[in-house]
């Protein structure tokens, strides 16, 4: 499949520098926050591990916490950085869930079980160049700015790009437009926006997970 493939990827595409022309709206010109807090600390204080909330980011920590042991020095470690810029989509743990079934057909309701199969399906490789589809390096994009940036396209820590498409303002309605045309489109969780304000590094939870090429 393809999303196998993307572990090819080359190193310089991940290049953290990445973040300049996204085509975000004038509002991402606003005034800058400056907190240093990393969103690593953030997702270090659910300390349940696995159970049985589909809201939370249980599959999305065992994932980056596994690719940091495999290789320390991935990009990945940004998130712990608190000095570096970036914004990040989160994928719930249903989120991931929802990507086994597309992978396997098969439905798991194990937070573990999701994870182990992502794992097997995928590789650490290909964990690693997932997640780091979900950075968008250089930019602390709020929901604000979100809302207000309808076509951008955003370049990730992975290379790729993917675009934000406004569905509807005032509802706050907002699709992330990937690369898999085959699987539906993450959208952001309305009631998970703007984690870690304040902060150059924020965060927004998505209903899917963002897909760098199709499965």
């Amino acid at each position: 499949m393809k999303l196998r493939r993307t572990i090819a990827v080359a190193s310089a595409a991940v290049a953290l520098t990445v973040g300049l022309g996204l085509g975000l709206a004038p509002a991402a010109q606003a005034a800058a926050p400056t907190g240093t807090r990393s969103l690593a600390t953030v997702l270090a204080k659910d300390t349940s591990g696995f159970d049985h909330r589909s809201g939370d980011f249980d599959i999305l920590t065992a994932a980056v916490t596994a690719v940091l042991q495999a290789k320390p020095s991935s990009p990945v470690a940004v998130l712990a950085d608190g000095k570096v810029p970036l914004t990040a989509f989160l994928p719930t743990d249903n989120a991931f869930r929802k990507l086994a079934f597309d992978l396997t057909h098969h439905w798991y309701w194990s937070e573990q079980k999701v994870f182990t199969t992502l794992a097997t399906t995928v590789g650490i490789d290909g964990i690693e160049q997932v997640l780091l589809y979900h950075v968008v390096p250089g930019v602390t994009i709020d929901s604000r700015t979100a809302l207000r940036s309808d076509g951008a396209v955003l370049t990730t820590a992975q290379g790729g790009t993917f675009r934000v498409d406004v569905v509807c303002r005032w509802a706050h309605v907002v699709r992330l437009v990937d690369n898999a045309p085959h699987v539906r489109d993450p959208y952001l969780v309305r009631g998970k926006l703007d984690i870690n304000k304040g902060n150059v590094q924020i965060a927004h939870a998505i209903t899917r997970v963002l897909l760098p090429s199709d499965v």
